[in-house]
């Protein structure tokens, strides 16, 4: 007995839905996730791999992010969110997050994470110098701050947006603490950026590490971890500089977003990047894990020597966070 075409045809709708909504409920949406930047790429596989969740790669910086987040309040599109620590803080005073304690939680240093867990860290990094040696062509590789404004490194800098991209910002503390500035004086680092406009630096948005590596930029502000992967995995002659005057270490961290619309989804994304596998992986990428015992000595002997990171420091995040809006503010008024 065949059944009506208008029935076949419902049938066929119905299956279609339930397939679509099966493999909707497999997919998370991460904002500022970027393949290039801290080897997301590979996580992201990971994750698919493990949890079934797709999370399709984002390249938003911090403060896009932020910004669609806060746009996007009343009706979410994100899941989960990666930010620096400041744009997590300023995201949970916006509302845009809701609190999740994932797995690993108690793993999880007090200070490296929201106390209700509205955001937690998954890794840091130390901000110094990322270098091409060879599209330095023969200059010496700079060993401070103070190099960086000599006009023999003309056209050659780069570094992130301060005002909107959350690295860009760091660069503008570790100088300013550097050449003793404070989170309530950013006259130096002010001072500082005006003196290397007349070095003409590329001043992008997003990460840049694809740049670096073709030589376009050849010494950029950016972490430690994207100069070792592109020493160690991709084989670049690149050299990574934590300046002689001082620098910064911070934290890098994950929210659940407020009324995401895959929550469960975005939940097991949360889990796995704080996992052991997780963790795993971003030390294998040369991001300082989170959780104590997570990075393996073979890949610590590749970073530079303790003496080196003893000049990076860590600040008062909270207050990190309150400064940057007039920070950037500021610098767009006097700098850009």
């Amino acid at each position: 007995m065949s059944l009506p075409l208008h029935r076949i045809a419902r049938a066929g709708l119905l299956a279609l839905g339930l397939a679509a909504g099966t493999a909707m409920a497999q997919t998370a949406i991460c904002y500022n996730c970027p393949t290039e930047w801290a080897d997301w790429g590979t996580q992201l596989r990971a994750i698919k791999a493990r949890t079934g969740v797709t999370v399709p790669p984002d390249n938003k910086n911090s403060g896009q992010s932020l910004a669609q987040l806060v746009a996007e309040k009343a009706s979410p599109v994100a899941d989960v969110t990666y930010l620096g620590v400041t744009f997590a803080i300023q995201a949970q005073k916006d509302g845009v997050v809701q609190a999740y304690k994932p797995a690993a939680w108690k793993d999880i240093p007090d200070g490296l994470k929201d106390p209700a867990g509205q955001w937690f860290t998954i890794h840091s990094g130390t901000l110094g110098f990322m270098v091409n040696v060879d599209a330095l062509r023969g200059k010496p590789v700079p060993k401070s701050w103070a190099d960086l404004l000599k006009p023999e490194y003309k056209g050659l800098i780069g570094y992130l947006d301060p005002a909107s991209a959350f690295v860009g910002y760091v660069g503008a503390v570790a100088v300013n603490e550097a050449r003793g500035g404070t989170l309530d004086n950013f006259t130096p680092a002010m001072d500082y950026f005006k003196a290397l406009s007349k070095n003409e630096p590329i001043v992008p948005k997003q990460t840049s590490y694809a740049r670096v590596l073709s030589g376009e930029i050849a010494i950029l502000l950016d972490y430690d971890f994207n100069a070792y992967r592109a020493k160690y995995k991709d084989k670049a002659n690149v050299a990574f500089v934590i300046p002689s005057e001082g620098t910064v270490v911070v934290p890098y961290v994950m929210s659940l977003v407020a009324n995401a619309p895959h929550a469960a989804e975005g939940k097991k994304v949360l889990d796995f990047v704080l996992s052991d596998e997780g963790q795993a992986l971003w030390a294998k990428a040369y991001l300082r894990p989170v959780r104590a015992g997570a990075m393996p000595k073979e890949v610590e002997a590749q970073f530079l020597p303790a003496a080196e990171y003893a000049r990076a420091k860590s600040v008062d995040y909270g207050r990190m966070a309150e400064a940057q809006r007039a920070f950037s503010d500021r610098y767009l008024k006097e700098v850009r």
